[in-house]
């Protein structure tokens, strides 16, 4: 049997440990559909009592409402009871009179809007706020999010900006949170980082990462986080139309998807287990972030991350071709 990951692990050098589930917290500033104040409270308490307590946000999240949450739900749990990340690159400013909110995907959220910003003070007031919102004098991660874009700010001013504020330990850990793996792999092989936040390219359906990022980080010593797991929604409900990075997935990435879910299902394994799973078979990867937009969800996460795996399992997802043969499975050994 494949046992869960279990204890914490630490982010390359920094002394920060993770459990191996965190929650990733973009549902509790509305994403896609509005949670009401005591869910997400409830979503928070659940983490906590399931041990998944490393919280992953950012001020994207709901133009602050995810950290303001998050902050609130936190109050009167102590510090050190667990780990929390939140990310730089996009400043916060009120609204203009008359200006509409830009959603991104996030409804119902204040009267603020999102300014790209990777200035050296333009992040230590990024970050000054989210401390703020998230009512702690501390982070333990911080990350540069979604920054693929803007790569010669994060070499000119972005990076050196978050590098002074470790140096100055006024955060432990640093480094990338974004979905390009590519862009990823070659910040961590020029850069100091401690730990990258990858979503959804190394997962049950894409080995991207294991090809460009995972290697780097396996050299430099930094350590991974996953995000995505269910690739956006595909590998949580295989059915047509499913979500896949955000879009309705293509036919033949959901028939790949059911022939994995069949596979798991004679083994009496759910697909959402084994693609919790399947990202800790490379030594890398440290923690798992999933989203929760209730508690009930969370719990199902916490339980499914303790299922039970037999290593046949694996063995016939790349016996049936739905594996390849070069991946690091996460083996019982």
């Amino acid at each position: 049997m494949s046992h869960p990951p279990h204890g914490p692990r630490e982010l390359g050098p920094s002394g920060v440990t993770v459990p191996p589930l965190g929650l990733g917290c973009a549902p509790l500033g509305n994403l896609y559909r509005a949670v009401p104040e005591e869910q997400a409270r409830d979503v928070v308490h659940t983490a906590l009592a399931t041990g998944a307590g490393y919280f992953d946000t950012a001020p994207h999240y709901g133009v602050g409402l995810s950290e303001e949450r998050l902050g609130r739900a936190l109050r009167g749990h102590d510090r050190a009871g667990y780990t929390l990340s939140t990310k730089v690159g996009r400043r916060l400013r009120p609204l203009a009179p008359g200006e509409r909110a830009a959603g991104e995907g996030f409804v119902g959220t204040p009267a603020r809007a999102r300014v790209r910003d990777l200035s050296r003070d333009g992040i230590r007031a990024t970050l000054e706020a989210s401390l703020e919102r998230l009512g702690v004098d501390a982070v333990d991660i911080v990350y540069l999010h979604d920054v693929e874009d803007h790569v010669r700010e994060v070499y000119e001013t972005g990076f050196p900006a978050l590098a002074e504020l470790r140096a100055q330990h006024v955060v432990r850990a640093i480094g990338f949170g974004m979905n390009h793996s590519d862009v990823l792999a070659r910040l961590v092989a020029d850069l100091d980082v401690d730990v990258v936040l990858c979503a959804g390219r190394w997962t049950l359906l894409e080995r991207t990462a294991f090809d460009d990022l995972l290697p780097e980080c396996e050299r430099r010593g930094t350590s991974v986080v996953v995000g995505g797991v269910y690739n956006s929604g595909l590998l949580a409900d295989p059915s047509p139309g499913a979500p896949y990075n955000y879009a309705p997935a293509p036919a033949a990435l959901v028939e790949r998807a059911r022939q994995l879910a069949s596979v798991c299902a004679q083994f009496d394994v759910p697909l959402k287990a084994a693609a919790l799973r399947f990202p800790f078979g490379h030594r890398t990867v440290a923690s798992a972030v999933v989203g929760a937009a209730t508690p009930e969800e969370m719990a199902e996460n916490a339980a499914l991350f303790t299922h039970d795996i037999p290593d046949a399992l694996w063995h016939t997802l790349v016996a049936r071709g739905l594996l390849d043969p070069d991946l690091p499975l996460p083996l019982h050994h």
